[in-house]
């Protein structure tokens, strides 16, 4: 019954509350998550991906939740263009990595991670997910006011696709913790 009154009702009356102009143009930038598109949509799927991504983006929006939410254990330690291709679970993994990698090898307080440390992570919710962080370079005029800072590589695969992240990390004296700079 409903598939008839879709078929039946006038375009208008059925996406009435849809910008179609909006649909096309945006689905042509970047994808609702900020991610970089991978392949381009055929003209047809656009459409209809933009037609529905649309909807569940007005009911979205009404309900108060954004598209993309950052969970806080994973603040300051991921780029958005890595976090946004993981799931949740997945992000708070490719986090440790992070702290791990940043992490000294010594117990002494104010020892630094050597460059080379690497930890890497396997999903435990999806197969073919894996990744990395790696420390490759130390970048003291980054931070000032004697901040430690160092030059971190994320390296994700999903499904065979890389994707790589530089990442300028700073901890102030005092702090365990690095976190990404701006």
């Amino acid at each position: 019954m409903a598939l008839v009154s879709l078929v039946i009702a006038p375009a208008h009356a059925q996406f009435g509350g849809l910008n179609l102009k909006k649909i096309t143009r945006d689905a042509s930038n970047l994808d609702s998550d900020g991610c970089p598109k991978g392949k381009k949509k055929s003209i047809g799927g656009a459409l209809l991906g933009g037609v529905v991504g649309q909807m569940a983006g007005n009911a979205v929006s009404k309900s108060g939740v954004g598209a993309w939410v950052q969970i806080p254990d994973v603040e300051g330690q991921l780029t958005k263009s890595i976090a946004c291709k993981l799931d949740p679970q997945e992000q708070v993994q490719a986090a440790e990595a992070t702290l791990t990698a940043t992490r000294s090898n010594s117990e002494t307080a104010g020892e630094k991670p050597d460059v080379g440390s690497s930890a890497s992570w396997n999903s435990n919710t999806r197969e073919g997910v894996s990744g990395s962080s790696t420390v490759v370079g130390r970048n003291n005029a980054k931070g000032g006011k004697g901040q430690d800072c160092l030059t971190v590589v994320d390296v994700i695969i999903v499904d065979g696709e890389e994707t790589r992240a530089t990442k300028q990390m700073c901890r102030s004296p005092g702090s365990k913790r690095y976190e990404i700079v701006a």
